[in-house]
């Protein structure tokens, strides 16, 4: 049965449920419903028929829409506030603008002289005997900037209003190629010594899949599984996070805190902060236009820390890190999206005339 017009102060209809969960009692006695214009007056002299004990009849309070229990919120924030996810045209240019600066920065090492860029990093302040297996590191890493063309190119077929299940089967197309040709380099000695771009393979790399491989099954399952922006989302802290994290951890690893962290040491505290702030940066940008964005982007970004320090499961990072920041995007919103509008009681006692 709806509930009395109760002694509390009435609030407008745009005032909406922002943060702070609690658990709605079953008959909402909190909610003030005179929420629509013209009807309940002031704390205990309005509604029908006046006073704290309501006025409907039996008639009319089975009448009244039922509304299931559900968890809402203590704090309330307006309307403009509250916005479920990054705007398309902002999404858009977003993508473009990180993909162009990425491959920028890809040509700016690739024209480089080796002895311009040990210059350079000398001068940043890396120490003299990082500097050669820095400049190594930053190499083979910022080929990886070419993986920012991931998520553009997803954003752009879906902007031009291309299915998401069109897109899905091109990655799964794109990485059964790929793997497949990876196989046969491992397998065939002529593919072996003719496989392109052989230099920036790892040691490890020249007798088992390569990190392109895993890469490109794991941007195809967050394309797969989840929602497109948190897919991108989670392709970017790969790229991004995973880059600070080599290029920090090469550069000033031990400098600050002279501790070895991971299976067998092989990481640092400064590599692992680097990540963690560089996903929290760009988590937050991507989904500036989201209330409460800070609280499933903060869950995001340590999970996506911790898969690169500890591949849990024994999974490659290129595989783990963008599926497990994934989950931890799409439960951070699910808990903070519990307080959105559209399920806020107000609104739904306005929108059934209660």
């Amino acid at each position: 049965a709806p509930p009395s017009p109760a002694c509390a102060p009435t609030e407008p209809s745009e005032r909406l449920c922002a943060r702070g969960p609690r658990r709605a009692s079953r008959g909402f006695a909190h909610v003030p419903v005179h929420v629509r214009e013209g009807q309940g007056g002031g704390a205990c002299g309005g509604g029908r028929g006046g006073g704290c004990g309501g006025g409907w009849t039996l008639a009319e309070r089975r009448r009244q829409p039922t509304m299931t229990n559900t968890t809402y919120c203590k704090v309330w924030a307006t309307t403009d506030e509250v916005k479920q996810l990054p705007s398309e045209q902002f999404l858009t240019g977003y993508m473009m603008v990180l993909a162009c600066g990425g491959l920028l920065a890809c040509l700016g090492v690739k024209v480089s002289r080796p002895q311009d860029m040990r210059r350079l990093l000398h001068n940043a302040g890396v120490a003299l005997n990082k500097v050669a297996n820095t400049a190594r590191e930053i190499e083979r890493k910022v080929f990886h900037l070419c993986g920012l063309l991931v998520p553009l190119t997803y954003q752009v077929l879906l902007h031009y209003r291309f299915s998401r299940q069109f897109c899905c089967s091109i990655c799964w197309s794109i990485t059964l190629v790929g793997v497949t040709a990876d196989i046969l380099r491992v397998n065939v000695p002529f593919v072996q010594r003719n496989w392109p771009m052989k230099s920036i393979l790892r040691e490890k790399e020249h007798h088992q899949l390569c990190g392109g491989s895993y890469f490109s099954l794991g941007c195809t399952l967050s394309i797969q599984l989840f929602q497109p922006v948190v897919a991108m989302t989670a392709i970017i802290f790969l790229v991004l996070g995973d880059m600070c994290a080599a290029l920090i951890g090469r550069s000033f690893g031990q400098s600050v805190c002279n501790m070895k962290i991971g299976p067998g040491g092989r990481k640092s505290v400064e590599g692992s902060v680097g990540m963690f702030l560089c996903c929290f940066l760009f988590g937050c940008t991507i989904f500036s236009q989201v209330h409460l964005r800070e609280y499933a982007v903060f869950v995001a970004s340590l999970t996506a820390t911790l898969a690169e320090l500890y591949e849990p499961f024994g999974i490659n990072d290129n595989v783990s890190i963008p599926v497990l920041s994934s989950l931890a995007l799409t439960f951070g919103f699910q808990r903070t999206f519990a307080c959105q509008p559209t399920r806020s009681p107000l609104l739904w006692y306005a929108q059934n005339g209660a």
